[in-house]
């Protein structure tokens, strides 16, 4: 087993799903403390410099220069160590298996249904017959979101230590809490971090390159009833879960994410809950031009004063809030252009075409870049994520690691 298949077995086995429901505390769940620590004492065991854990659970490092590199701009990367919640992910039992082509039994779901792999639903799966995959047992999703970055990441400082010829700037690297519910970096301090610019690695498939990213905002709805015997009920009852399901109705159906892609944006009903007295429903906003999440943002604030004047003024209640914006607003300024050309020749030089895809939703480096620290995003190497079928290949795990080497080394000279 390679040292980055290692790694990033060792460290899907420890669970970490974030909690939009408690997203008030960071992190909102203990669990990725547990995981911090764990990533933090392979950073110790390695050398790396400044080894730390906050009360945040932001584990971060610095890892110094080859010679004759040391005065060079110093070069981030940035992973997330929480799993998504839409999913099972406790416990979380991966294991290697080898794909000989057609279905794939991965295991029995907790419904008692089998899960399985297709290339029908995934026709990547033709290239990777023969190969090893990275897969759960069927009963939780696997984590290589993001922590296929994670152990690309340390497993590439491991690298760098047992060969110290190679060539690379000094490196600062953070792994944070709570990416999969939008607060990611934004506790990170940038200051004791000490990169210039740099990359994230919370892309899906190997070459899969992202300087584009959704605008995003989030909607929470709260709907307050009346509650009346149904027999009695007539002209005095209001219904906070009907006022919920009049407010989704207004909002345009075509719009949703199962019937848009590319540039398309979207609403999403996250989740809902309630009774005839009380009600609530949590949205996002997604879209990769701002002026269209601010349509968005007006036609549900409509939408809720319609159902108002419907319903008794004061029925729903809307808070919507920004959450981050789009990337390419400053990763595609001329000043940043070497992170999308260093990342482009690394790829080509490890064997690998870099395919650069509007991403459909976020990463850390949407906030980091407007916070002063330009990164584009690359790729982790996973696949399904967010759900019981999600995959990993080893092969593409394993490149991907190569594909840092010589993009770090890259950095080890003046850019242009």
């Amino acid at each position: 087993m390679s040292d980055v298949l290692e790694r990033f077995v060792r460290y899907c086995e420890v669970p970490s799903q974030s909690n939009p429901q408690t997203a008030d505390h960071v992190p909102s769940t203990q669990s990725q403390f547990k995981i911090a620590e764990v990533v933090a004492e392979d950073l110790r065991a390695l050398g790396a410099e400044d080894v730390s854990v906050d009360e945040h659970a932001y584990v971060t490092c610095h890892w110094p220069a080859s010679v004759g590199a040391e005065e060079l701009p110093t070069l981030g990367f940035c992973c997330h160590l929480d799993t998504a919640w839409q999913s099972w992910g406790d416990p979380v039992r991966p294991r290697v298996v080898r794909y000989e082509g057609g279905e794939l039994a991965i295991g029995t779901g907790r419904d008692g249904r089998p899960v399985t792999l297709s290339p029908d639903v995934n026709p990547e799966l033709e290239r990777m017959v023969g190969g090893e995959l990275v897969v759960t047992d069927g009963t939780s999703l696997l984590g290589g979101d993001d922590k296929a970055g994670v152990a690309e990441c340390v497993a590439l400082l491991a690298r760098l230590r047992e060969n110290p010829e190679l060539p690379h700037p000094r490196l600062a690297l953070a792994f944070v809490p709570d990416e999969e519910i939008g607060h990611g970096a934004a506790l990170l301090d940038l200051e004791a971090f000490g990169a210039d610019f740099g990359y994230t690695i919370d892309g899906g498939p190997l070459g899969e390159f992202c300087y584009e990213t959704f605008n995003a905002a989030e909607a929470e709805l709260t709907a307050h009833g009346v509650s009346v015997h149904t027999g009695t009920a007539k002209g005095k009852m209001v219904n906070a879960s009907e006022a919920i399901m009049r407010f989704h109705q207004l909002l345009p159906a075509a719009e949703r994410p199962e019937f848009t892609e590319g540039y398309d944006g979207f609403f999403y009903l996250e989740r809902m809950e309630g009774s005839c007295e009380e009600a609530s429903a949590a949205y996002i906003i997604r879209d990769h031009d701002q002026a269209q999440v601010e349509r968005r943002k007006d036609l549900m604030r409509a939408a809720a004063a319609l159902v108002n004047a419907q319903m008794g003024e004061g029925t729903l209640e809307l808070a919507i809030h920004d959450q981050y914006h789009n990337l390419a607003d400053v990763v595609c300024r001329p000043e940043n252009a070497h992170l999308i050309d260093n990342a482009r020749a690394a790829y080509a030089a490890c064997g690998v075409e870099m395919t650069c895809v509007p991403m459909r939703g976020g990463t850390d480096g949407s906030q980091l870049s407007f916070r002063g620290f330009p990164c584009a995003n690359l790729s982790a190497g996973y696949y399904n994520a967010h759900g019981v079928r999600e995959f990993v290949p080893v092969a593409e795990l394993e490149r991907m690691v190569d594909v840092l080497q010589d993009l770090v080394g890259r950095y080890a000279r003046p850019q242009a």
